[in-house]
């Protein structure tokens, strides 16, 4: 009782103060919440009648009101305050409150910033933008504070033409020299791969601070401009602002887009100076940049020196090994992730995955499917595509199809990974038939897609369906595309239409060396030799290098074509003047070159004295070279050669039947036939011993 009746003295002496704060209406009612008659709820009604009277004189705070404390609505100018949680309300009021139409009370600016504010935190960048959206048409001007979370809210969207409506009305504001607005502008173009407008804002800007900077920086990385990042860096240096963290992540991101590693060095030498490098997000970028750019062992030392080590530091490793050739590295790395329980997430298994795929590790990538599915995250996309590709490369297209048809969602790279699947283990018409059901799907192919099919294509030879998926790739604009040009010179070549081949080469507005020995190669398996070599006196005019893939083709046209001379002087010329190893298939070409031109001699003495190590199949060469020149004691022990180092080699058996039937050995021309039929190496053993 003693403590009501000094909250009854206290409101006396301090009405207007209570009145205003929400107290008084609340300490003058009794339990049951009836109103008691005091003189200042007389005064909360004379304000309520003078509310309703113009609303245009109050500000709105609900959309910003976050507790009890702050008021409903608030006068503009003498700033007293009306509550709508009051224990006591006039029933009028309630129905007056309900009947108002939107936008009649104006919104205080400051309360609905910290409404955007709140949104973009809270990562509902939509629904940001319709509050903003409800700004403009109620007339309500924005400030400087409210145009930095609604370009934020633009930026995360990819909503660059609202982006631009914002900078519009940021201009007509005079807001475009703030700081904070100009540096949320460049992040917004930035993020939305609009480098032109960054730097149209960034250039006007009278002050750049650290995060301008790096939103530049990181747009020019995100637009896969990594080198023009590093000089943006080296220029902000030079001004005198120093860089943070997140500058740090956005250059080695550049050196790493870049393959930049002496940059990417320097960077991490400044990153030591500043302190910076037990952050572990720096951490984790630092060794994404070493393995980008190859150096797994400057990785693993950042690594071994992390404080805290995240999944994303595991991962990076385990990626970096996968991209390095190191897949057994990478699966041994996950294992000891495991072991110190940092449990894997999606990202990790897609890299995982990837080793097993890169050493065709087919019972290590099951064991790793089994996890997957017991984490739950079998059912992310990429996931999933990651081990469709995975069974396809280790040859297990019945386990590739168990995924794929599990799927909820396909996507075409899930498609792209079952056609090149098919390619690879050589059902090029199952792959077509993909392809066709992709479409059926509402799938729409990309570059990657149409490469796989080509290849599908080529492998069966169909010329018909090739020029199809050509039409297609034209509809699509995909032609220009230097990978499927390339692929569609393939096809044609191995369709037999060197017409259309050269038709697609001539039309590219680039070749690469991929180009040139599609091209050549075709020519060579077409008989077409003057045009294969021609073509490969043309290949300096575009400053292409031969390979070894080049110096094959050549080497076989000249084989055709009987043209032994050129023949030598080509695979001189192969190590002398452009530096190309000799390989097994090179010394092929050399011994059936030798052979055909009837020098069965020296293509005997070719093999011994070659540098690569001798091989079935360069004997074999030699032993057809036999059978068009009738030398059947030559071929006898030519033969004894091959099924000493294959004992299972059926064209050593086929050829010997040819040979033996050319020389009117007609019972041991039949022994060998049967014998190359024979499924077992038994019966093979007890011929060859009997050659001897």
């Amino acid at each position: 009782m003693e403590v009501r009746k000094a909250i009854i003295i206290e409101a006396r002496r301090f009405g207007p103060l209570l009145l205003n704060s929400g107290w008084c209406s609340r300490a003058l009612t009794g339990r049951s919440g009836e109103f008691r008659p005091t003189a200042a709820a007389g005064h909360k009604e004379k304000l309520w009648r003078e509310f309703f009277s113009d609303p245009s004189q109050w500000w709105d705070h609900r959309s910003g009101k976050v507790n009890v404390r702050y008021p409903d609505f608030k006068h503009k100018k003498r700033q007293e305050a009306l509550w709508l949680d009051d224990r006591w309300i006039p029933p009028w009021v309630v129905a007056e409150i309900a009947a108002l139409a939107p936008g009649t009370v104006p919104l205080k600016i400051s309360s609905l910033n910290r409404r955007l504010t709140s949104y973009v935190k809270a990562g509902q960048y939509e629904k940001t933008l319709e509050v903003f959206q409800q700004m403009g048409r109620e007339h309500i001007s924005p400030d400087r504070f409210t145009f930095v979370p609604v370009l934020n809210a633009c930026a995360n969207l990819r909503a660059l033409q609202e982006g631009r409506r914002v900078h519009e009305q940021i201009i007509q504001s005079s807001c475009e020299t703030d700081v904070f607005v100009g540096t949320s502008l460049v992040d917004m173009y930035a993020k939305n791969g609009s480098m032109e407008d960054a730097w149209r804002v960034f250039n006007k800007m009278p002050k750049r601070n650290v995060v301008s900077w790096t939103a530049m920086i990181q747009g020019h990385v995100k637009c896969g401009q990594g080198k023009k990042a590093l000089e943006l860096f080296r220029q902000m240096q030079l001004q005198g602002v120093k860089p943070n963290p997140v500058t740090f992540v956005g250059v080695l991101n550049a050196c790493a887009t870049a393959v930049a590693l002496e940059e990417g060095r320097h960077v991490h030498e400044q990153i030591l100076q500043s302190g910076c490098e037990s952050d572990v997000t720096v951490g984790n970028s630092l060794i994404d940049m070493y393995a980008k750019c190859g150096n797994m062992e400057d990785a693993w030392r950042v690594f071994n020196k992390m404080p805290v080590r995240t999944v994303v530091s595991w991962t990076a490793m385990i990626v970096g090994y996968v991209k390095c050739g190191q897949g057994q590295r990478a699966l041994e790395l996950f294992q000891q992730m495991q072991l110190e329980n940092v449990q894997p997430d999606p990202v990790t298994f897609m890299g995982v995955l990837n080793a097993c795929a890169s050493v065709l590790a087919l019972a290590e990538g099951r064991r790793i499917h089994q996890q997957i599915m017991q984490c739950g995250c079998e059912s992310a996309v990429f996931v999933g595509n990651s081990l469709i590709d995975m069974y396809t490369k280790c040859g297990s297209m019945e386990d590739a199809w168990a995924v794929f048809n599990k799927m909820c969602t396909r996507d075409v790279v899930s498609w792209n990974a079952m056609i090149l699947g098919h390619v690879k283990c050589g059902q090029g018409q199952k792959a077509l038939e993909l392809f066709q059901q992709m479409q059926w799907e509402g799938v729409l192919p990309d570059p990657l897609t149409f490469v796989g099919v080509l290849n599908a294509c080529a492998s069966i030879a169909a010329l018909a369906e090739g020029m199809q998926v050509h039409q297609q790739i034209i509809q699509n604009g995909c032609e220009s595309h230097l990978f499927v040009a390339n692929s569609l010179i393939d096809m044609y070549a191995k369709s037999g239409s060197m017409e259309k081949a050269w038709r697609v080469f001539n039309k590219m507005p680039s070749h690469d060396l991929v180009s040139w020995n599609a091209m050549l190669g075709g020519f060579a398996m077409h008989g077409q030799i003057k045009e294969a070599l021609t073509h490969f006196e043309l290949m300096p005019q575009e400053v292409v290098d031969a390979d070894n893939i080049t110096f094959v083709g050549l080497l076989s046209a000249c084989s055709h074509g009987g043209l032994m001379e050129e023949g030598l002087h080509y695979f001189d010329m192969m190590g002398l003047v452009y530096n190309v190893s000799a390989t097994v298939e090179h010394c092929v070409c050399m011994v059936d070159l030798l052979g055909r031109a009837g020098h069965l001699q020296e293509a005997e003495n070719f093999i011994k004295t070659m540098l690569c190590e001798s091989s079935a199949s360069v004997w074999t060469a030699l032993l057809g070279a036999c059978r068009i020149h009738g030398e059947v004691q030559m071929a006898e022990r030519i033969a004894n050669i091959i099924l000493e180092i294959d004992p299972g080699n059926a064209m050593c058996y086929a050829l010997l039947s040819n040979i033996y039937a050319g020389g009117g050995k007609w019972n041991l021309s039949h022994r060998y036939s049967t014998t190359e039929k024979e499924t077992g190496c038994e019966e093979r053993a007890r011929v060859t011993v009997g050659l001897k």
